[in-house]
């Protein structure tokens, strides 16, 4: 079997880490949030309320890509909001796969606010908006809506009903 490579993404707050986490745990691979990974100088600049430039999420997306590219794979949380960072990903991974989380933005505006401290600030999520693409249709993947409940956008991803924990099943 061939390892599992899945990218999750969306713009921020959209439930990319807490869908990530619930979607390695139930493949049973490892997890990374692609947050931890930006140098220093980017955390800043968004920290600043500065949108990210292309030249800024290059070498970002290049270490994702070979966080990817492990011999086991896993599931990373990466915004991955245009087709061109998520083919610069696929160059490192081929055969990458998307799950792509899109949906209302009065949504995703909330769940910015209520989620506390965080180094990209509410301010930049129209920016995130006026940049997302959605998937093309020869892009692996699938496009979920992020008000539907966590465990059934891992469920549908993941192909069948969550697990059944407890009881007498």
């Amino acid at each position: 079997m061939s390892a599992v490579r899945v990218v999750v993404a969306g713009v921020s707050g959209s439930g990319k880490s807490t869908v990530g986490e619930a979607l390695a745990a139930r493949l049973g691979v490892a997890f990374c949030d692609g947050d931890d990974l930006h140098p220093p100088a980017n955390v800043a600049k968004m920290r600043a309320g500065t949108p990210l430039t292309d030249a800024d999420r290059w070498p970002w997306l290049d270490d994702i890509g070979a966080w990817l590219a492990r011999d086991a794979g896993g599931v990373v949380a990466c915004s991955a909001l245009r087709r061109a960072y998520r083919d610069r990903l696929r160059s490192a991974v081929p055969g990458l796969d998307v799950l792509l989380l899109d949906g209302d933005p009065g949504l995703i505006r909330a769940r910015q606010a209520a989620r506390g401290q965080h180094f990209m600030p509410t301010s930049l999520l129209d920016s995130q908006l006026a940049t997302f693409e959605p998937l093309a249709p020869d892009e692996a993947g699938l496009t979920v809506d992020v008000a539907d409940p966590v465990e059934e956008i891992v469920a549908r991803y993941a192909g069948g009903p969550p697990p059944v924990v407890g009881g007498d099943g």
